[in-house]
């Protein structure tokens, strides 16, 4: 491989017209060689945002409303960020959690992990639908971590739907119409 690229790059000078002078000059040669051949690559990820939750189907804002109020359900004492969750199941049910707080860090646990854990002992034949998340204080989009991202897309794979998930902050909203879309790169056995 390498013998090919010098080969190459060779072809390359001569046909640009490059002149080396020393060992040096090659060197910042190929190294701009090698950045114009680098190609990056992007991850698209498809949402939807909402400057203004009254915009939102009566169904999204009442699942909002559900995951705002589940942050009264909160105990976080140590952060002071309470945070909500709220699923729409196939069945029409809205099933909440909230997130809980530890002496003993990392023993809490998120609002989303909370809802998904119960779902999947209660309601497990009971597909989501859907799920909100809300915060209180609430400066900007609640967004999941990245291991309540992975239970989702757990959830998501055992029941062979996606699962449209909400990020709502005071005012405005992000939607994903799937889970998977919020962990590109994800972890499978």
């Amino acid at each position: 491989m390498c013998y090919y690229f010098g080969y190459y790059l060779a072809l390359w000078a001569i046909f640009t017209g490059q002149d080396f002078d020393s060992c040096c000059d090659y060197c910042i040669f190929v190294d701009q060689v090698t950045l114009f051949l680098d190609v990056e690559k992007l991850i698209n990820i498809p949402y939807e945002h909402y400057a203004d939750i009254a915009q939102m189907s009566d169904a999204d804002r009442k699942l909002i409303e559900a995951a705002r109020n589940a942050t009264e359900q909160a105990y976080a004492p140590f952060s002071n960020f309470k945070v909500g969750a709220a699923a729409r199941l196939e069945s029409g049910r809205i099933i909440v959690g909230a997130n809980r707080e530890s002496e003993v860090f990392p023993s809490g646990l998120c609002a989303e992990r909370a809802l998904l854990f119960m779902h999947q002992s209660n309601y497990a034949n009971d597909k989501i639908e859907a799920i909100a998340i809300a915060s209180n204080p609430a400066p900007r989009e609640c967004y999941p971590c990245g291991a309540c991202r992975q239970t989702l897309l757990d959830v998501e794979s055992r029941q062979k739907s996606p699962i449209r998930v909400i990020m709502a902050g005071a005012e405005s909203a992000t939607v994903v119409e799937k889970a998977e879309l919020l962990l590109p790169f994800t972890f499978k056995l």
